[in-house]
């Protein structure tokens, strides 16, 4: 997969690069990553990217002219989805991760900056995404995010892909609870059912403690999980 990010901070992705199996994913190809800085495509002297709002107003906007510039010298591939980081998109939910990471070889990140970008900006788009309802100083950490989502969702990246399956999110319902030797630490123990062998025991328990986590923490999720059964 080919993933091109449009930023004015190209520094904030270079962590990427070697970020445990992220990193180890890039570095055997499995996905690609591009930075473009809208700053390099501005025309005049001083590299201008921002400017006045019109009718007045607080700080300073992200100028359509380089960021046009910037996705028009990307190379575009046949499955190409262009993402707009705003808090004013769709709050990022683990089926999107998923269905870009299937249905798509190239992810094209529009990362805002200053108090907003021009209108216009929005016109390159074809989703806008928001990871929560709060504003950041820019698209990067968003973008980041879901680069760190998607990758970890292509083939090889993962040790197993079961893992992919069984955890939160993934059906939504949250993970159930995991335990690790020693089965008693400080007092603590492990349920004796994940001891016991009996594959199919576990496999109940694990969906009863899915079901009773995500009601007791994700009321919200639990009811849209209700609704799933029933239809």
């Amino acid at each position: 997969m080919r993933l091109d990010v449009v930023s004015l901070a190209p520094e904030a992705f270079e962590p990427l690069r070697s970020l445990g199996v992220i990193g180890r994913a890039f570095a055997a190809g499995r996905a690609e990553l591009h930075v473009h800085n809208p700053r390099d495509f501005a025309t005049d002297r001083y590299r201008k990217v921002d400017d006045e709002p019109y009718g007045g107003g607080a700080g300073m906007v992200l100028k359509p002219e380089p960021v046009y510039a910037a996705v028009e010298a990307i190379p575009v591939l046949p499955r190409r989805r262009v993402l707009l980081m705003s808090p004013q998109g769709q709050p990022l939910q683990q089926a999107d991760l998923r269905r870009w990471a299937a249905d798509y070889d190239q992810l094209v990140f529009l990362c805002g900056h200053y108090e907003g970008f021009d209108e216009r900006i929005r016109s390159l788009c074809d989703e806008e995404v928001s990871i929560g309802d709060f504003v950041l100083t820019g698209g990067e950490l968003p973008a980041m995010t879901i680069i760190n989502g998607v990758v970890r969702l292509l083939p090889g990246t993962v040790g197993t892909e079961a893992c992919l399956e069984e955890e939160s999110h993934s059906a939504l319902l949250l993970e159930h609870p995991h335990y690790t030797r020693p089965a008693d630490f400080r007092g603590m123990t492990v349920p004796d059912v994940l001891r016991s062998g009996d594959h199919g025991a576990i496999a109940r328990w694990r969906a009863q403690q899915q079901q009773e986590r995500t009601q007791q923490r994700r009321p919200d999720l639990y009811a849209r999980w209700q609704e799933q059964q029933q239809q």
